[in-house]
Parts: structure tokens; C-alpha cells; sequence
């Protein structure tokens, strides 16, 4: 084979840009996973091209429906929806043996009759001599008697000769084909194996950029091989660092959560995951907060680090918070309340009215979902309320007084608006001739029972008036 054919090119081809995504079915989505498949998703997109998904399922033993499930369910929640139905690589295995048929047929593959122990005894004895492991059936023809029995299937590599990748991300990648082994490519019970299957799939799919991790980058010359054999043009292929932990240790469940569910269990919104993984090892200069149109119009694989990208809390918590305070009232309403109701809590009416109108003054505070659910708890709490221990002595005499007072002026205030009620409460306090800080603290007590909420302008305005009267009410009613 002429070497000059070893080589892949990392340019961007002239014909429409098809990607995929092709994950394994045996657990979760990863979060590494996911990031693959985003950037996937906005390299298609940038050019105008195709997204696919094409799910690995060969290992039926470990393949299972619910991880198929799973993996789904990450990509949906995270907006990343495939331009075709997926591809199930199980379902293609007649196409995979069909192929492997032509290699034979070409003299680029061949027949291997040794038995799993006398491969293992072969290998063991390659190994001890510093040599590759090579079949003697490479040069041997088969006997009628011998394609009776049970046998594998192998890759024929050419020898002497480098096979060149010019990765998009990694650059220029050699390997010598004398330091690989012949692969198999199928198994004694008929089935393909996963370097054949992978190229085939992606061929058939039309597949012009391979984007995946860097653990994947020895198959890109095994798969290389088998594209030259075939004759097929070979994709570009851009092979990403992977995620490692903020000590910079690979990622595991020692560093916390690791799978896209965890994420979203944990109050983080979509889009600010889709903002987060896009730039943990892509840059666009300086760049940190970015809508999806931003990620499509500047993403690139130039812009891809060599070095593994290092997951950082704190930071996915400030793109949170940023896309939080974006985000629509009603949508963080809907969201928070299903926080409250796996919490436990039973809906009853005007809450969701409160638990919107309370939003809109806790959202700057929050950096998850979660937060937002404990910092709007107090709208959802059950009347009479139970007033912390320290607070009740400022609901009881003169205080009490002033509270009462403030509670037969509101009850006269018709304008519910919070900013109406900040000018109220100023004039209140002026003519008690007090400092809010005579006020405030009971009456958020009052409200909220714990003293959790926003101002007391806000945390009025949130509560409705029916129902802030009625807390007042309630918590003057207990210092009696």
C-alpha cells in the first residue's frame, strides 16, 4: 500500500459537515460524554451540517434499555437533539460482516483458526521476545476442513510502512504499523468487532469529523488502515483532552458528580451547562458568558487545547447564577417548585402565584435552582406560623405595638406594588421616629418565621396582601 495513502487530512472538506456522537449504552451519560457530544453539536452547527447519534450497542451483555435511556435523557435536557433518528450499531451487524467480507475478498483480511489459548500462548511468547504478535495463519490458506471449525477473523495491517493522522486537535500523530498487531475484526460467533464496526458506521453515515476523546486516538490508526483497505475517504479526525478533577487527577466520583443527571438533580440550568462544557477546553479569547448563537458563530476545532480541561465548581456556579438571572420568572418558578414538591411538599392554592412573584426578587441570589428553592421556602410555608424561639420577644410589647400599628396601616394600603410598599414602609418607620432596624427583623419574623426572605418591600410583594396580613395577624395572635 502506498504510504502516501497513510495520511488523513484535518482540513474542513468542501461538502456539507456531518458529526456524530457515539456513545456506549452501559451506564449514565458522563460528563465528559456530554461535552463530546456538544462539541459535536456546534461544530455541526457552525457549519451549517448534520448532528448525529449513533449508539454503540454491541456489548449486549453490558448494553441495557435503561442506559439507553439515560444517555437520551442527558442529550435532551441538555438541548442536544441529533438531525436524524439514531443509529443502533447492533441493528447493522449484517452490513459489518458484508464488509468484512470484502476485505477478505481483497486480500486485506484473513482467516485466524488458533484456539484462545494458543493466541494467548503466541502472544505471551511475542511479548517475552520483544516482538509484535502475528498469527501464522497470516500466510497459511485454510483447508475446506478448516473453514468448518470456529475461527476469527483478522485485520491484515501492511507492514513497513507509518500510518499518519493529521489530527485537527493533536496534530500530526505517527504510528509504525510493525509495532500494531492484526486486528480482529470478526469474532468466532460472528459478531464485528468495534474498530471495524465504528469505521464502517461512520462511512455509511456520511461522517466528515470524528470529535471524541483523546483515549480514543490509538484507534484512529487501526481505523485509518481499515479505511485505506476499503478505499474509503477517511474523516477528519480531532481527538479532544479529557476531563480531569479540579486537583487535576482524573476525573472520578471522589471529585463529585460525574454524571449530566447529577447536574441537572443539583439545580443547574441547560443552557449554563451547554455554556460551561463548550469552554472547559475551548477558548474563544477571553470569553467566559455566551449564548448558544455565540458558541455556533465562534466555535472551532482550532480553538481546542492539547491539555486536559479541569473541572472547576466554583466557575460552573458563577455561569449558573449568570444564566439564572436570565432566565424567564415562570420557567425558574415551575422549576423551583418541582425542588419543593420532591422536597416533600404538598401544593395548595395561591402557591405557585407566590412562589412566581417571589422569583423575580430572589433570582440575583441564587446559583442554583436549589438555592432559589430554599430562598422562596418561606412563600409556601402553612399558616399560623411557627416563629423562631429568639424572635418572639420582639413581637411582644412595645415592638409588638409598633408592629400592630404597621399592620392596621397596611391593612389600609390598597397598592401592592413593591416598590409602593418600599415608599410605605419609609414613611412608617419615619413617623415611629425609628430605624427600620426597630422593625425590620420582627416583622420579617413574622412573615417568614424563620427571618429567611428578601427585604420586606419584597418579601410583602411576594406574599400577596391577603396573605401578609394574615401572617401579621397570626404572629401578634401568639405573643398575646
Amino acid at each position: 500500500m502506498d504510504p502516501a495513502l497513510m495520511t488523513s487530512s484535518a482540513s474542513t472538506p468542501s461538502g456539507p459537515v456531518v458529526t456524530r456522537f457515539a456513545p456506549s449504552p452501559t451506564g449514565y451519560l458522563h460528563i465528559g460524554g456530554a461535552r463530546t457530544a456538544l462539541f459535536n453539536w456546534l461544530f455541526a452547527k457552525r457549519h451549517n451540517g448534520r448532528f448525529l447519534v449513533r449508539v454503540e450497542d454491541t456489548d449486549r451483555e453490558r448494553s441495557t434499555d435503561d442506559a439507553v435511556k439515560a444517555i437520551f435523557d442527558g442529550l435532551n435536557w441538555l438541548g442536544l437533539f441529533p438531525d436524524e433518528e439514531p443509529v443502533f450499531q447492533f441493528s447493522r451487524a449484517d452490513r459489518h460482516r458484508e464488509v468484512v467480507d470484502r476485505l477478505l475478498a481483497t486480500g486485506h483480511a484473513y482467516r485466524d483458526f488458533l484456539t484462545a489459548e494458543e493466541t494467548g500462548a503466541l502472544r505471551d511468547a511475542a511479548k517475552a521476545e520483544g516482538r509484535t504478535f502475528e498469527s501464522p495463519w497470516r500466510d497459511r490458506e485454510p483447508t475446506v476442513d478448516d473453514l468448518m471449525t470456529p475461527h476469527t477473523v483478522r485485520f491484515r495491517r501492511p507492514k513497513d510502512a507509518p500510518v499518519v493522522v493529521a489530527d485537527a486537535v493533536q496534530g500530526e500523530v505517527r504510528w509504525d504499523t510493525g509495532s500494531l498487531d492484526d486486528l480482529v475484526i470478526l469474532r468466532s460467533d460472528g459478531a464485528p468487532t468495534y474498530n471495524l464496526a465504528v469505521v464502517v458506521d461512520d462511512h455509511d453515515m456520511g461522517v466528515t469529523h470524528v470529535i471524541r476523546g483523546d483515549d480514543h486516538l490509538n484507534n484512529a490508526a487501526r481505523q485509518s488502515l481499515i479505511y485505506d483497505a476499503l478505499g474509503w475517504t477517511r474523516p477528519t479526525f480531532a481527538h479532544i483532552p479529557l476531563i480531569h478533577g479540579p486537583d487535576g487527577a482524573k476525573l472520578s466520583k471522589r471529585h463529585g458528580a460525574q454524571a449530566v443527571h447529577e447536574y441537572a438533580d443539583m439545580g443547574y440550568l441547560p443552557e449554563a451547562m451547554r455554556n460551561y462544557l463548550a469552554r472547559l477546553g475551548w477558548a474563544h479569547g477571553d470569553d467566559e458568558l455566551f449564548s448558544d448563537a455565540q458558541a455556533i458563530e465562534w466555535f472551532g476545532l482550532d480553538g481546542i487545547g492539547k491539555a486536559p480541561a479541569r473541572l472547576d465548581f466554583d466557575k460552573l456556579a458563577h455561569v449558573n447564577a449568570h444564566w439564572i438571572r436570565l432566565a424567564d420568572d415562570d420557567r425558574l418558578a415551575k422549576a423551583a417548585l418541582d425542588v419543593h414538591l420532591a422536597r416533600g411538599h404538598a401544593l395548595a392554592e395561591g402557591d405557585e402565584a407566590r412562589l412566581t412573584r417571589a422569583i423575580a426578587f430572589v433570582k440575583d441570589r441564587a446559583k442554583t435552582v436549589l438555592e432559589l428553592a430554599d430562598q422562596t421556602a418561606f412563600v409556601l410555608r402553612r399558616r399560623p406560623l411557627t416563629i423562631y424561639e429568639k424572635a418572639l420577644p420582639m413581637l411582644a410589647g412595645e415592638s409588638g405595638d409598633r408592629i400592630a400599628r404597621l399592620r392596621d396601616r397596611l391593612r389600609l394600603f390598597e397598592s401592592w406594588d413593591v416598590f409602593a410598599l418600599e415608599a410605605e414602609l419609609k414613611a412608617f418607620v419615619e413617623e415611629e421616629a425609628v430605624g427600620f432596624g426597630k422593625v425590620g427583623p420582627a416583622v420579617r419574623a413574622a412573615l417568614t418565621g424563620d427571618g429567611v426572605s428578601p427585604d420586606i418591600a419584597k418579601t410583602l410583594a411576594a406574599l400577596g396582601r391577603e396573605e401578609s396580613l394574615g401572617r401579621l395577624d397570626d404572629a401578634l395572635q401568639q405573643t398575646k
